[in-house]
């Protein structure tokens, strides 16, 4: 999946229960009706119950029913791009000037994304790490 769609599908769900919610309902549904106008209003409608759904989630504190809704807006995100592969960096301006802003410090360290990629030819050794890395021995 790719990474940009793990952090927005996270950053979506965790925003529904921000105070900012109503913003974040606005971009997201805006974000549809410059790509799939024709979805707007169900895409609407299911980001009131999603909000409904995720505070619900977090006053029972049933954090498997909110993975679970994150999987789901996922995978709705995946599609979007799989069929709109040019929408990524409406995808990114999404996440990074609506949805993460609307985070708390501690979750807007859960939704960042690092992109990594390298290429190694013949013997050689490629060692990436998205934060610490200890290597040890040859």
């Amino acid at each position: 999946m790719d990474p940009i769609v793990l952090a927005a599908g996270t950053a979506l769900v965790s925003a529904m229960a921000a105070d900012s919610w109503q913003q974040v309902r606005t971009a997201t549904t805006a974000l549809w009706h410059r790509l799939r106008p024709e979805q707007e209003d169900e895409i609407a409608a299911e980001l009131e119950t999603l909000h409904a759904s995720v505070l619900n989630a977090r006053e029972q504190q049933d954090h498997a029913t909110e993975e679970a809704l994150t999987g789901v807006w996922r995978l709705r995100l995946q599609q979007l791009l799989m069929d709109e592969p040019s929408a990524v960096g409406e995808l990114r301006h999404l996440l990074e000037e609506h949805l993460a802003p609307a985070l708390s410090p501690n979750e807007q360290r859960g939704v960042q994304s690092i992109v990594m990629k390298a290429e190694a030819r013949d013997h050689a050794r490629v060692y990436m790490a998205g934060r610490d890395q200890h290597i040890t021995g040859s």
